[in-house]
This record gives structure tokens, C-alpha cells and sequence, in this order.
């Protein structure tokens, strides 16, 4: 991969970033000022001494709940991934297989060209492997305990070459925004259902009270924008989670040829692959929203191991199968080459 690509790579993921959050922040902003304006409608008319909506509190409110929550996510999102892992930091490295780890790590931050990043460990027998983090001052390596025990050095060297990928290529700041964002989206909806639900009583009188006016009650463009506001929070939490499905596909590819070129060996990362792929557990400590993180889908979902429009669309990983095929395919092509009169 050519350093060209590499600066693409990492301004595609800085303006991804920067429109993930302004996104972010309009969408809420969308919620509360709709939900103002169409309170405000409601009330025009409301006789004298009742009450009428003329500030925007829920706008102005939500709107900054989403600047805020945008900022916690950017500030403290690679806290909260490690944290709801239930990952422990190597600090100080206990038995051979966490020695070899550090080691591992050091050596590929090495070839890769960046800081060593901070190690984890997630209590978790299924092997996987994340990284995340805003840039490489603040990077994170996490790999679970199974990854540990079933993986050779050179595949473990492989595996953490990718998560260096991922560092260097800035995935992990869009990706771990990403997975604090879906949980901000997850916790205001299920807020809101409960207040919406709750208040319900209220709104049916309002609304009675303008139908009995006769003018808002058929008022076209209310009832339009009051369908799309209320479509807008059911569907809210579905839309963030299908962002993070489709944030992550082709990422992973790139990230398997920078493995690739920082360990030589791109046959050590295709049988680390097909280790993983085989396991039988689900990985179960790492959770939905920061599924997109790992080097394969915890989750176990049909749609990652198919092509086409919808699983390019939806898929979190592309094929194992395929991502095996084009490391193998690697290898083979370096045999030939050195094999062969020694070309390069």
C-alpha cells in the first residue's frame, strides 16, 4: 500500500468523522426543533390563559444533550469500549503468554512506524481482537484470553498487525465514535419511548383541542412533519445501528494488507483467520454497538459471510472465506517471486 493511499485512507476517516458528529448533532437537533414546532401548532389557538409553546426548551435541550454526548464520545469513547468488555489492562505482564503479547506488540508497533499502543485483555474464551482509540497518542490493542491461547506467535504477530492498521489508518477514531455514538442514540431513545409513552394523555388532549378548533387539526404540513418526527425516534437507534453495521467492510481488507506488509507473512494472518472463523462461541463480552470494532464479527452473523448489495450494505466483516483467500493468494504470489531465480 502505497503512502498516497495511506493519506486518503486517513482524510476519508477525519471527514467521516467530522460528519458522523455534525450528523450526529443535526439529527437530535431535528428531534427537539421539530418537536417544538409542532407543540407550538398545536397551541396557537389555545384559548386564553392556557398554555401555548413558544420556547424551543426541547430543541435547545437535545440539541446540546447531543453536543455533549458527541463530546464525552470523542473524549472518553475508547474508555467506554474497554469498560464494557470488561478488559484489564497489561501493565505488567504475568506468565509467557501475556510476555510474548507485549513483546508482539512492541515489535509490530515497530514495523508499522507508530507509538506502541496500551494493551488489553478481555476475559472472553472466544478469540477475537479490537483496537480503538482517537489516534495513536491514545490507542488502545485489546485481544481476548482465547485469542491468546489459540494462536501461534507469528498468527498473534499477524493479528496485532491488523489492529496497527487500524490505528494507523485512523478506522479506530471513526469506528470507536461510531460505537459511543450508537449508545448515546440507544440510551435517549429509550428515554424518550418512556416520556412519550407517558405523556401520551397529554398530547391527545392538545391534539383533540386543536381538531376541535378546526384549523391546525387539518393542517396538512403538521401532519406530515408530526409522522416523519415520530417515525424519526423509532427509528433512531435503527439507523445508528445500521451506520455501524456498514462503517467497517472494506476497512477490514485494507487492514489485512497492512498486516501483510508489516510482518511479511501474509499465510500467518490467513490461518489466524480461519482459527477465528472456526471457534464455536460467540464472542460474548463484546457487545452489539461495538461489534464493527473486532477483527471478526462476535456476533456470528449469517449476512457477513455473503456478498452482494445488501451484505456490502449491511455487513460489519466482509467473507472470511475471501479475506482468507486474498492472504493466501499473498503468500502464494511472495513464494513465487522469491522462489523463482529470487525475483522480486
Amino acid at each position: 500500500m502505497s503512502n498516497a493511499d495511506l493519506f486518503t485512507q486517513q482524510a476519508s476517516n477525519r471527514r467521516r468523522s467530522i460528519l458522523l458528529v455534525a450528523g450526529f448533532i443535526a439529527f437530535f437537533a431535528w428531534l427537539g426543533f421539530g418537536g417544538d414546532w409542532i407543540a407550538w401548532q398545536y397551541t396557537l389557538d389555545a384559548q386564553p390563559g392556557a398554555y401555548r409553546h413558544t420556547v424551543p426548551f426541547l430543541g435547545l435541550g437535545l440539541t446540546t444533550a447531543a453536543a455533549i454526548g458527541a463530546l464525552v464520545a470523542w473524549r472518553r469513547g475508547p474508555e467506554r469500549v474497554l469498560w464494557s468488555t470488561n478488559a484489564r489492562e497489561v501493565i505488567d505482564p504475568q506468565g509467557d503468554a501475556e510476555v510474548r503479547l507485549v513483546n508482539v506488540v512492541e515489535e509490530m508497533a515497530i514495523a508499522g512506524g507508530i507509538r506502541r499502543p496500551r494493551i488489553w485483555i478481555v476475559p472472553d474464551e472466544d478469540p477475537n481482537a479490537f483496537a480503538t482509540g482517537r489516534d495513536e497518542a491514545t490507542a488502545h490493542v485489546a485481544v481476548t484470553a482465547g485469542l491468546l491461547e489459540m494462536l501461534d506467535r507469528d498468527e498473534l504477530q499477524a493479528v496485532i498487525a491488523h489492529e496497527l492498521g487500524h490505528i494507523r489508518n485512523l478506522d479506530v477514531r471513526l469506528m470507536t465514535m461510531l460505537a459511543a455514538l450508537v449508545g448515546a442514540v440507544a440510551l435517549v431513545g429509550d428515554a424518550m419511548g418512556r416520556m412519550m409513552r407517558g405523556g401520551g394523555r397529554i398530547r391527545t388532549r392538545s391534539m383533540s383541542r386543536s381538531h376541535g378548533g378546526g384549523k391546525k387539526g387539518g393542517n396538512p404540513v403538521l401532519i406530515v412533519v408530526l409522522v416523519l418526527w415520530i417515525v424519526s425516534w423509532i427509528l433512531a437507534p435503527l439507523v445508528t445501528r445500521l451506520l455501524a453495521l456498514g462503517v467497517s467492510r472494506k476497512r477490514e481488507y485494507l487492514a489485512d494488507t497492512m498486516s501483510a506488509q508489516f510482518t511479511r507473512n501474509p499465510g500467518a494472518l490467513a490461518s489466524a483467520l480461519q482459527k477465528i472463523e472456526h471457534a464455536a462461541l460467540p464472542t460474548k463480552s463484546i457487545h452489539r454497538g461495538s461489534a464493527h470494532l473486532c477483527i471478526a464479527d462476535p456476533l456470528g452473523r449469517r449476512l457477513n459471510n455473503r456478498e452482494g448489495f445488501l451484505a456490502g450494505l449491511l455487513g460489519t466483516h466482509p467473507p472470511m472465506a475471501i479475506r482468507v483467500a486474498r492472504l493466501k493468494a499473498m503468500a502464494y504470489q511472495d513464494r513465487r517471486m522469491t522462489g523463482d531465480g529470487g525475483r522480486e
